[in-house]
Order: structure tokens, then sequence, then C-alpha cells
């Protein structure tokens, strides 16, 4: 028998046992991970780390209740024991009439190869020549004087998910991972910057000498920073953070928010909130994706969404749960660990490029700032209130001029939604990506 078999046998098993402990249904979520990471400081292997995992989660229904336990345990006696607790709790846990298995025409029947994992496990040999090029490059870049290391990673999950409505079905998933963070400068005027990039396959990683590079550079780049004075000027925001704008929006939209109606956007379904030319998708079958799958975290068939289309919002990001509160159907972005209720989460979610370049975008703002790093999260996803600390450059008659540092930029994001602007520079680079944007009419403010 091989361990995939043995996974679904087990929460096989499980939900079986759930049924003949007096569960109308069950469903049961299988989860193993291992992982490995190599930090480097200084020229200097600083720690390696590997770590492995196995969790085991039930959930239980009977009538409108549910209940959900789990246990790192997959013995005979701790598993006998999980249901033991699962019926207990399902006992006194309030109802809920939205919750329940999926029926059995939503699920997934097609599984696409996505190519979701890289059997290759990289050695700590290989890990250590990552990380060590990523440093070297970076400290080799002249004006860059520190460093706060570098880390190679690996991982690998297989994900295992049954319910009694007789689906059944595994998936393995890999990643990656390789950042630098480096010093340039001294004593009191030291500047910080870094680079980071994840894939599923190791081919696909950026060279570790080009990301340490570019870290290094931006580091130096951030010399001399300046107050900006407080004023009314278009954003541009590097792709690095631009996609933080889409997880706003993804916030946002999410069905929970919406049920609840704690979003800003809870009645703007079917409107337009971006400008004309904005598409913003979210593709859970891209090919070697981050956050690819071909069925969700309910066994739903998953399928590629124009979240918004031409501007317009035309979805939800919804679960089982949320869309029986909503009275929809759901869109199949349930996500779930063994410890908790599925819950609505976007996948590879994208804006579309536009049709100008970075360069087009900024040559055209006599006063502006190119933000390369934003701090804290001040956002209220209630109202749409938006502000956050922010550092990167002053844009002025259309050329970076010099390094701005400890502002405050600031807006709303419906107006800030409604006047983005895309650059024709979109990479996949994480689980959310954008290409360059402006955003018009924002606040900075600083001395």
């Amino acid at each position: 028998m091989s361990p995939d078999d043995n996974a679904l046998n087990i929460i096989a098993d499980l939900i079986g046992m759930a049924k003949r402990a007096g569960a109308d249904s069950a469903d049961a979520i299988f989860a193993e991970g291992m992982s490995s990471s190599l930090t480097q400081r200084m020229g200097k292997p600083e720690h390696l780390e590997r770590s492995e995992s196995i969790d085991i989660g039930l959930r239980v229904f009977v009538g409108s209740r549910q209940a959900i336990v789990s246990s790192s345990d997959i013995s005979v006696s701790a598993l006998d024991e999980l249901i033991e607790r699962g019926m207990a709790m399902v006992k006194v846990v309030p109802e809920d009439p939205y919750s329940g298995i999926a029926p059995s025409e939503l699920l997934a029947t097609t599984f696409p190869d996505l190519d979701e994992c890289d059997l290759q496990e990289p050695s700590e040999k290989i890990l250590t020549e990552r990380a060590a090029k990523a440093e070297d490059a970076a400290r080799s870049v002249l004006g860059v004087t520190n460093s706060e290391g570098a880390m190679a990673g690996w991982g690998q999950s297989t994900v295992a998910i049954a319910a009694s409505n007789e689906f059944a079905k595994l998936r393995s998933r890999s990643s990656h991972s390789l950042s630098v963070s480096v010093l340039a400068g001294k004593d009191s005027a030291m500047e910080r910057d870094y680079e980071y990039a994840t894939a599923v396959h190791a081919e696909d990683l950026p060279s570790p000498e080009s990301l340490g590079a570019s870290a290094g550079e931006k580091a130096v780049r951030r010399l001399n920073p300046q107050k900006a004075h407080s004023a009314q000027v278009p954003i541009v925001y590097e792709p690095r953070v631009a996609n933080s704008l889409l997880s706003h929006l993804a916030n946002a939209i999410s069905g929970t928010a919406v049920a609840r109606g704690t979003t800003f956007l809870a009645d703007k379904l079917n409107e337009k909130i971006f400008a004309e030319g904005i598409t913003i998708t979210d593709d859970p079958l891209r090919f070697r994706g981050l956050r690819s799958k071909s069925f969700d975290g309910e066994g739903i068939q998953t399928k590629p969404h124009d979240v918004v289309d031409g501007g317009t919002l035309t979805t939800w990001i919804l679960d089982l749960r949320s869309s029986r509160q909503l009275g929809l159907d759901t869109t199949g972005h349930a996500t779930r660990g063994t410890s908790s209720p599925p819950s609505p989460s976007v996948t590879n979610f994208y804006m579309a490029p536009g049709e100008c370049s970075p360069k087009d975008l900024i040559d055209g703002i006599e006063n502006g700032m190119y933000v390369t790093e934003l701090i804290g999260m001040g956002v209220n996803g209630v109202t749409g209130d938006y502000s956050r600390g922010a550092s990167g450059f002053w844009i002025n008659k259309g050329e970076l001029t010099y390094s701005v540092s400890e502002v405050t930029i600031a807006g709303n994001l419906i107006d800030m939604f409604a006047n983005i602007t895309a650059a024709n520079d979109l990479e996949f680079r994480f689980g959310t990506n954008a290409p360059t944007l402006c955003v018009e009419g924002m606040t900075v403010a600083g001395k």
C-alpha cells in the first residue's frame, strides 16, 4: 500500500467510525508535511532546520450542529478518542443552519495535471549553495556594509480530503524559497532592503546571484532618505507592494465578510469599482501556480473566475457556508485546516497587465511617490479607509529623484480602486500578483 493510499484509508475509516457513532455526516482531512531551511549570515551557515508533521482533523454533523476535532496522533486509540470527543462536542454546540458537507452533484470529477509537486528534495549542500550565492551577490554590491542573512528553504505537503458524500482525493504540493536581506551605509545612516522569491519547482526560482544583486542594489539606492512634504499626489506602487492592494480586495469580497456585512464592498456586486480596463482573475488551475488546486477544501470543482471584469465586480469569493448564507452558489474557494471549519480564500489571484510601461506611468507625473515598501496594516475593512507607513522615492517631473522614508500614504480604497492604472510588467512571483500600479489623488503625510 502506498503512503497516499494509507492517508485516504485512515480518513475513510475515521468517517465510517463517526457514522457508526451516530453522526449524520462527516468529513475529514489528513495533512502531512516536511520542510527544511538553511540560513547563512556574513558568509557562514548559521542555522539548519528540518521539520516533519502529521495532523488529522474530523468534522462531524448531527442535524444542523457541527463539531471539529483534531490530533497529531493517528494511532488506533487516538482516533477512537477523536471520535468520542467529536460526538460529545456536537451535542452541545449551537445549531448552524448553513453548515454541511457538499452535495454530490457539486463534487470535483476532473483533476487536471497542474504540476504542483517537485519530487526532488534539495540536499543540505544545495540549500547552502543557494543561500551563499544570494548573500555573496548582495554583499558584493558597492555600498552594502552588513547583512541580515540569506535563507534557502524547501517544503512539501500532502493533503487528503474525504467525506461521507463519497468524495476522497489527495494532492501534494512543493515549494522552494530563497530570500536575502542586507544593509547599506554606516552608523545611523544605514538602510535595509531585501529580495524574496518562491516557486513550486526549483528551476523556476530566479538565480541566487540575480536575487542577491537586486537586494543589494535596492538597499544602496535607499541611502540618504529625505522627508517628503505633505501633498495630494499620484502614488506608484512597485509590483512587490502593488499586490497588497489586491489582498485588500480579496478580504473585502470574501463571502464571510459579505455575509456579516463587514466590508466596504457589501453593496457593490455587479457594479463598476475599477476603471474600464481593469481585469482581476482568480485562477486555481494555473500550471505550477503557488496556490493551484483542482478541488477546494470541500471537494468542490474549481475553475478560473474573472472577479473583476472590465472594472466591474462580478462575484464574491465563496465557500459552501457563506454561499448558503447569501443564497448563492459556491465558487469553490473553500480552504481548510485540520482544526478549523472551511472558509473562503482566493487562489492564484492577479491583475491583468495594462498597456503602458512603468516608465510611461511615471513620465507623466509632475510630483508623486514611487512606493517600494509599506509598513503597518492601517486598513479599515468596513469603511475602506486606508493609511499606511511607506518608503520609496520621490517622483519629480517624471523621474525618480531622492529616497523618501517615514511618510504615511492615505486614501479610501473605493476611491483608490476607481483611480488605478496598471502597467504592463506583470510577473507571477507570489500567490497574489499585480503589475506596477499608479493610484491618483492619494495623500502623502510628511513634514
